[in-house]
């Protein structure tokens, strides 16, 4: 593959490939025969476990864990305080929110608000096998399903169950999916 960087792990360890274009902080551990392609920004501490693929010009914020045998599509914003669990499926476009009442500015202080997580800001897990279609928009502090399935442009606002079929602006269970 043209212009990867080739990480070699510990003997035994499978290859990881990460794009020379990638910023990559400090603390990042990214597992086992996984992929960091162009233009991504893996922030400070963020897990990736093995076999994990991030497409280009994605967002990874601090501290965010990601499972294995996971693939997250170009362009996903992925904010602090989200997990997501092994076998999960991030398409094109997703962003994730973690901040019920956001502000750019802070009146305690009067000054520009800061980024780093606070007291505020919600987590949000995306359970085992679940999948998020394209440009879906995923509210704060929310539980994906196992095995859920949001459709492409949803707008998701309240949990989805595990199983779920779930699509629209507000994003409303209707159906149900297999593994």
């Amino acid at each position: 593959m043209r212009g990867e960087t080739v990480v070699q792990p510990a003997p035994g360890h499978g290859t990881v490939r990460i794009h020379p274009t990638a910023l990559i902080e400090d603390g990042v551990q990214v597992g086992e025969h996984s992929s960091v392609w162009d233009n991504v920004h893996i922030r400070r501490n963020a897990v990736l476990g093995h076999h994990t693929s991030v497409g280009e010009k994605s967002y990874i914020a601090y501290e965010v864990r990601i499972g294995n045998f996971v693939k997250i599509n170009a362009f996903v914003y992925i904010c602090a305080e989200v997990e997501i669990e092994d076998m999960c499926m991030i398409s094109a476009g997703t962003t994730f929110t973690n901040d019920r009442f956001p502000r750019a500015f802070d009146p305690l202080t009067m000054e520009l608000a800061g980024s780093e997580p606070t007291d505020e800001t919600l987590a949000t897990v995306v359970r085992e096998g679940a999948t998020i279609g394209a440009g879906a928009v995923i509210g704060p502090g929310l539980d994906i399903g196992r095995f859920a399935m949001v459709g492409m442009g949803s707008v998701v606002t309240a949990d989805v169950p595990a199983y779920a079929l779930a699509y629209g602006n507000p994003a409303r269970v209707k159906g149900w999916v297999c593994v």
